[in-house]
Parts: C-alpha cells; sequence; structure tokens
C-alpha cells in the first residue's frame, strides 16, 4: 500500500502539470490570434484605405496643423448667438425628453407597467429604438420633416434622450422598496396616487440626477447639429469647413470647449444643490 500511493500521487501530478501546459498553450494560441486579427484590421483599414499620398508627407501634415493655430479672433461677436442657441437646444430638448420619457418609463417598469405582455415590451423598444439610432439620424429626419433651424434639433436631441432617462427611471421603479406601495393600495389609493405618493418619492433624486446629467451630454450632442443645417454652434463650424476658414474652425472648436465646460460647472453645483 506504502509503493502504490506516491505512484498515483505521481501521476495526478504529471497530469496536473500537463492540464497547465495545455492551457498555456490554448492561451498563447488565442493571443497570437488576437494579435493576427488586430494586425489584418490596421493593414486593411489604415495602411490600404488612407490615401498617404494626398497627405503630403510629414511637411503637409504639418503646413496643415499650422493653419488651425491662427485663430480668427474677429469671429467672435458671430458665436455668441449660435452659442445661446446651443444651450437652448440642449436645455429645451433634455425637458421635452423628460416629458416624452415618463409613459415609456412608466410602460417599461414590471412591477408598475398596466400590462407585461403589450406595454411592457413596448416600453422597452421604446428605450432600444431612441438609444439604437445616433442624434445625428434624428437630426437629418426632424430636417426633412420641418425643415432648417433650432426646432429639428431640439426634437433630435429629445428622441434621444428619451431612451436614456426613461431606462433608468423604469429601473429605479423597478428597485423601490414596496411597502409605501402596499401601504397606500391596502388604503384604496388608486394608480395616481400610488404613483405620486409611493413610488415618485423614492426615485425623485434619481431622476433629477439623471436629467441633470443628460443635460449635461446635450449640450455636446447640439454642439454638432448644425452639421446636418439644425442651427447653433455646428452650422458655424460647417460654414468656416466649406470656407476652408481654419481659423474660424479653431475658434469655433474652443466655443463649443468653452460651453462643455459651463455646462460640466452648472450640472456639477446643480447634482449637489438639488441631491
Amino acid at each position: 500500500m506504502s509503493v502504490a500511493a506516491p505512484a498515483v500521487s505521481e501521476h495526478g501530478f504529471d497530469a496536473w502539470v500537463a492540464h497547465k501546459r495545455g492551457r498555456r498553450i490554448n492561451n498563447w494560441l488565442l493571443v497570437a490570434a488576437a494579435l493576427a486579427v488586430l494586425g489584418w484590421c490596421f493593414w486593411d483599414t489604415i495602411m490600404v484605405d488612407t490615401d498617404w499620398a494626398r497627405m503630403g508627407g510629414a511637411l503637409g501634415i504639418g503646413g496643415t496643423l499650422e493653419r488651425f493655430l491662427w485663430i480668427d479672433w474677429s469671429l467672435v461677436p458671430h458665436l455668441i448667438v449660435p452659442a445661446l442657441e446651443t444651450l437652448m437646444m440642449a436645455t429645451l430638448g433634455t425637458l421635452l425628453g423628460c416629458v416624452l420619457s415618463l409613459p415609456v418609463a412608466w410602460f417599461g417598469a414590471a412591477n408598475v407597467t398596466p400590462s407585461k405582455y403589450f406595454f411592457y415590451p413596448v416600453g422597452r423598444f421604446l428605450m432600444v429604438l431612441s438609444r439604437s439610432i445616433h442624434e445625428i439620424i434624428w437630426a437629418l429626419l426632424f430636417v426633412g420633416a420641418v425643415g432648417l433651424g433650432a426646432l429639428p434639433g431640439i426634437l433630435a436631441v429629445a428622441m434621444r434622450s428619451i431612451g436614456f432617462i426613461s431606462k433608468i427611471t423604469a429601473e429605479a421603479i423597478e428597485n423601490i422598496d414596496p411597502k409605501p406601495v402596499e401601504a397606500i393600495r391596502a388604503v384604496g389609493g388608486n394608480q395616481f396616487q400610488v404613483m405620486y405618493y409611493g413610488i415618485v418619492p423614492q426615485i425623485l433624486p434619481v431622476i433629477i440626477g439623471t436629467i441633470i446629467f443628460e443635460w449635461d451630454i446635450n449640450i455636446r450632442r447640439s454642439a454638432i447639429m448644425g452639421l446636418v443645417g439644425a442651427g447653433g454652434l455646428g452650422l458655424v463650424f460647417f460654414r468656416q469647413m466649406a470656407m476652408f476658414n481654419y481659423g474660424g474652425v479653431t475658434l469655433v472648436v474652443l466655443a463649443v470647449l468653452v460651453l462643455i465646460a459651463i455646462g460640466e460647472v452648472v450640472s456639477h453645483y446643480a447634482r449637489k444643490a438639488v441631491i
């Protein structure tokens, strides 16, 4: 018995070593395959598809970048109204998206939806639809529907905001404490009273924080709406690019950065004051 035990132990150790060696080989093969795919993607998308001759070499690239360093400060007075328009699009679009997201969140929350077989899938589908389509695509659709200007930008921002606000709100509703809701229903409260007194107080900080965060994001979205004719700083950016005014392009980019920085500061203090 004393001779057979070491033999079994040695066999088990050899099997463990072989298993570890096999796993190591498999890991190296996976790494090699991943590097091969990455190398192929780099070669096909960068080395092959890039028009290297048009760049003009390092001097050509440097000369192009140098043009952006000469900022066209004469454009500053013409950026005030577009900047305010961009801020207005973000604000109104966020408010409209908040209003439209409330019924979507109600439908998409499993514990309060009117019907788990109809309204719940509809609410979840609307959340996915809003998040799946880019804001530029929404803007193109609304520009074709209502024409140029700030209105299609507001509608595009609102449609893009519905998915995020409603999803966070629905998940907050699903995670509420059910005891206040059961107490209100036990004393004969209707659905509105349940929502207003039992659910809203529990999710209000989450909703407010989400709306402020979405407004901060929508400032960035509104800044590019003008590229498709929806007004704001994006429209000025497009015009400066069309006129090859590189200094004006740089100034518009700086204006967008300033606007985003203002939005960051305002959203930070708003969250601290409200939540």
